[in-house]
């Protein structure tokens, strides 16, 4: 038996509300850390105020702005998939939360895109004393890679089962 249908309006709450946490995060390092500044919480991770003008692992940084525009346009366009995905697929919750995760992501890096030209990143881990890092990210980075790691982990063990449910 499938999973009652929650409201479309409850996931783009659900979103809206990720959006909001994004977005007050980027706001306190913004206001209260300097460009470049670290704070060291663990020996593996700090705090940091940095700025990508391109997208992951900061691909496409230095491409002269057009970027900007690009990633801009990307994300409005996944945004409107995942929108009418949510509208197809309201009975599936988890697929729904993982959208909902992603929508936000993506649209909280847009935020910053169009606000200030650059996505405002502050989470740094690394180890061996910076033999070894991953580049910062942020809240909305978080929700993107939570939400296709939710994609893919309801594919590969919970897709089967769903078809031999309808069948």
């Amino acid at each position: 038996m499938p999973n009652p249908a929650k409201p479309y309006r409850f996931w783009i709450i659900l979103a809206s509300l990720f959006i909001v946490l994004d977005q007050l995060s980027k706001l306190y390092f913004e206001h209260n850390f300097e460009f470049l500044e670290r704070k060291n919480i663990l020996p593996f991770f700090d705090f940091i105020l940095v700025y990508n003008k391109g997208a992951a692992f900061s691909m496409a940084a230095d491409a002269g702005g057009w970027q900007r525009w690009f990633f801009i346009v990307l994300a409005i366009g996944a945004s409107g998939f995942i929108l009418y995905l949510l509208k197809k697929h309201k009975t599936d919750t988890f697929f729904c939360f993982a959208l909902s995760l992603i929508l936000a992501g993506a649209l909280g890096n847009v935020i910053d895109r169009i606000a200030y030209g650059h996505v405002i990143d502050f989470l740094l881990f690394y180890w061996e004393n910076w033999q070894y890092y991953f580049p910062a990210f942020n809240l909305a980075d978080c929700f993107i890679t939570v939400g296709a790691t939710l994609i893919i982990i309801e594919e590969l063990f919970f897709s089967k089962k769903k078809s031999k449910e309808l069948a």
